[in-house]
């Protein structure tokens, strides 16, 4: 190899979701600096949600993302209904699942289509892929769109919805309402079946490594809204005890918290789900997944994009199974007795595990607030990705190669840099 110095910024990476930067400098042949920036202000929700009453808390957390409001939603609601003390009803709990469903549908489809795909496909960006692609564009376009559909089902709107409610939902669909959405959602299973074949025949990079996949564990079914904390180092824990074995820590260079595993980087998003919870597919997923050809568990980080292929079509199947045995309740909430306390809430975000803590007093204000977004979790393993990969993809290739496979690892974890920025702690000695 050739070697050279290299000094590559990319102030404003395209095709992801918020602002951030990436750092490289290579000297004579070896990687000197590397660091995923991520410099939007701190957002300061935690903070906003301190002296807020608990019926207030969705609709702020929603705010923090366009793209999986519901994520925060539910996390929320899960963790201010533990304490509480409250159960929600079978009813509530199978549509949080449908809800979910909604969000994984539009979010997936949005950054494989136009977010990843062209990355693999020789693109700059969607339009040009959508001149030689337009059928593929237009499913993708149908797909978000069916998602959206699903979440306004429940939410009310698509984007911050506001049907969810510690306790529930405002208001029950109708039968109608369901009726109509079954049959969309029956339509778009050719679709689905089609986009994980596409997925499972595009060019992807070779790059296989080692990385410990977390991720939520269903006592039955693929995990949404509800589980244990699983990793396949062995851990196994209730959502609170997150705290003993998860660590967040400042690093200069970013607004962003990185997260730990017993001191190591660890991954979370669809491929760590799929890896973790192969035996928990539905029938008709699993079908699919093994005819794709590619053997999971899987430790080639690129196909993540064919887990978000086969978590559509698995969104897709749970929300007409659920959907599909539909009865309005007799109420769609369950109203929280009111009482001090600290809960905890994990859902798995369409980007990955999302952990939320509240401390209450018993009037029901929050006086403490935490909350682990997916991207912030997985920042520690993208920079080793950056490495590893940039490595075995030659530090000799020109500058704007190695920008393009930077840029491409980062897009493959499809990081939410807004929802990653964090409340930063102030330590200031003076002597």
């Amino acid at each position: 190899m050739t070697e050279r110095n290299v000094s590559i910024h990319v102030p404003a990476m395209t095709r992801v979701e918020g602002e951030g930067s990436l750092r490289l400098r290579v000297e004579k042949g070896e990687i000197e600096e590397l660091a995923l920036d991520i410099f939007e202000p701190p957002r300061y929700f935690e903070k906003f949600l301190e002296g807020r009453r608990h019926h207030e808390v969705l609709d702020i957390v929603a705010r923090i993302c366009g793209i999986c409001p519901i994520a925060y939603q539910m996390s929320a609601a899960q963790a201010l209904e533990n304490a509480f003390g409250l159960t929600p009803s079978d009813w509530v709990r199978d549509m949080r699942r449908v809800f979910y469903c909604g969000e994984w549908l539009q979010s997936h489809a949005l950054h494989m289509h136009l977010l990843a795909a062209p990355d693999f496909l020789g693109f700059d960006s969607v339009v040009g892929m959508a001149e030689k692609y337009p059928d593929e564009v237009r499913r993708g376009l149908r797909l978000q769109g069916l998602g959206n559909q699903l979440i306004s089902l429940l939410g009310a709107r698509s984007v911050h919805p506001v049907g969810a409610r510690v306790g529930g939902f405002h208001r029950a669909p109708t039968p109608d309402e369901v009726d109509a959405m079954l049959g969309r959602l029956r339509d778009a299973l050719p679709d689905a079946e089609a986009l994980v074949a596409w997925a499972a025949a595009l060019p992807m990079p070779e790059d296989r490594q080692d990385f410990t996949n977390v991720s939520l564990r269903h006592a039955a079914d693929y995990p949404f809204a509800e589980g244990r904390i699983v990793a396949d180092n062995g851990l196994d824990i209730g959502v609170d005890e997150y705290e003993r074995h998860f660590v967040e820590e400042h690093r200069a260079q970013s607004t962003a918290l990185f997260s730990l595993l017993d001191g190591e980087p660890y991954l979370v998003g669809p491929l760590a789900r799929l890896n973790l919870n192969l035996d928990r597919l539905p029938d008709s997923s699993r079908g699919l997944l093994e005819a794709s050809g590619i053997a999971f568990p899987s430790n080639n980080m690129f196909h993540s994009l064919l887990a978000r292929a086969i978590e559509i079509h698995i969104a897709i199947v749970e929300a007409i199974r659920i959907l599909g045995r539909y009865r309005p309740p007799e109420s769609p909430f369950a109203e929280p007795r009111l009482r001090a306390g600290t809960g905890c809430g994990a859902t798995e975000a369409p980007r990955g595990l999302l952990w939320h803590q509240y401390q209450v007093d018993d009037q029901g204000i929050v006086r403490a607030a935490r909350i682990v977004p997916p991207t912030s979790q997985n920042q520690a393993r993208i920079e080793v990705d950056l490495r590893r990969s940039l490595l075995a993809f030659g530090l000799d290739q020109s500058d704007d190669a190695l920008r393009l496979r930077a840029e491409t690892v980062i897009r493959n974890y499809d990081p939410c840099i807004s929802c990653a920025t964090h409340f930063l702690k102030l330590d200031v000695q003076r002597r």
